[in-house]
């Protein structure tokens, strides 16, 4: 089975667009890092962290980490016109592994999701072809190490970032065909970078029906990564590479080397093949589920799970006569979405009956 492309349903999510609409002059310095083995390997990683390859998702088409990586560049760049601020979120996301935060899921850290960040700084000091670059070119690495110090790359939450920016449009796109290509144009323009109240640049908005519009539609996108759906999708495959890893039918290196569509095929066979029970157990729920069920309490023969898992939202900051506000406080629409995204909750217990084996 491969989950790659819905073709019931069509999306005109258009990849040469979308970049010219977040950065209208392709800053040609990207090419030879892009073309780094290191970043190139995230091309087979998935944004969606494994939704890709159950049926109980219909995402619309598949957008790699390395789309993902380009794209913060891109915003970065446009708004910045400074290469290591750039080239910082272009690495942001280098040390991600096969099915993206699922990994985290494994390690427990559902609620932050950043146990594997930490490999981001080593893995940028020991690659030698990027040291070559980075050093033909006259930049340290502890430049761009850490897109955490560039507050237009990265900042906390709720404040709008490049990368916060930038997945919740293919994102959402993807999973339920919440962003248009004509909506991301109309609206990405009134984006502007503000000081906000620590003093440092934050992207913002310079008009509050589009930070409205933006923030409605984000708290939207952001509720679907709250239902047990997903929570259910990320764990079940985290509890399936578990298994893996205690039978040695794959390595923590592999997770961090393999295409997902790799290791996909690999699993396939061996859950065909039913080398492992357990294994074969987990990964064909996973690969088979198309509904899930609500409960209050476990269910018998079915999978389920209880978790708390990390929180995605913004409330921008827009220009005023006066300086600036967060949209919240200008905008009730904006508030009540925000507030609707915090205070959801789902049932206690979301459960998926086991596949047979």
């Amino acid at each position: 089975m491969d989950f790659l492309k819905n073709p019931e349903i069509q999306s005109d999510f258009d990849l040469e667009r979308y970049y010219k609409i977040l950065c209208p002059e392709y800053p040609d310095f990207l090419n030879p890092y892009v073309a780094l083995p290191i970043m190139q390997r995230l091309g087979g990683i998935g944004l969606l962290c494994g939704t890709d390859w159950t049926p109980l998702f219909h995402n619309k088409f598949f957008y790699s980490r390395l789309n993902h990586s380009v794209g913060v560049a891109l915003i970065i760049w446009n708004f910045t016109k400074d290469k290591r601020q750039t080239l910082s979120g272009l690495f942001h996301d280098i040390a991600t592994s096969a099915f993206s935060h699922v990994l985290d899921f494994k390690n427990g850290d559902s609620l932050k999701q950043e146990s594997t960040e930490f490999q981001t700084i080593s893995i940028i000091n020991e690659d030698m072809e990027l040291s070559q670059q980075l050093f033909s070119e006259g930049i340290y690495k502890y430049e761009v190490d850490n897109y955490h110090r560039y507050p237009i790359a990265d900042n906390e939450i709720p404040g709008l970032s490049a990368d916060r920016l930038e997945y919740m449009f293919p994102s959402g796109a993807a999973l339920d065909a919440l962003w248009k290509m004509d909506e991301i144009a109309d609206l990405y323009p009134h984006i502007c970078v503000l000081e906000n109240e620590k003093g440092f640049s934050e992207l913002g908005f310079d008009d509050s029906f589009a930070a409205t519009a933006y923030t409605k539609k984000f708290a939207e996108i952001a509720l679907i990564l709250q239902h047990n759906e997903d929570k259910i999708a990320m764990q079940l495959l985290a509890d399936v590479i578990s298994r893996a890893q205690e039978c040695n039918l794959i390595s923590n290196e592999e997770l961090f080397m393999l295409e997902e569509r790799s290791i996909i095929a690999g699993f396939d066979k061996i859950a065909s093949d039913k080398i492992d029970k357990e294994f074969s157990k987990l990964y064909r729920t996973f690969r088979q589920m198309k509904k899930i069920i609500r409960s209050q309490k476990p269910l018998p023969d079915c999978y389920s799970i209880s978790l708390e898992v990390k929180r995605r939202y913004v409330n921008p900051i827009v220009r005023t006569q006066n300086g600036y506000k967060r949209i919240s406080q200008i905008s009730k629409e904006a508030s009540d979405s925000i507030q609707e995204l915090l205070h959801f909750s789902d049932s206690v217990y979301g459960c998926v009956p086991y596949a047979e084996i």
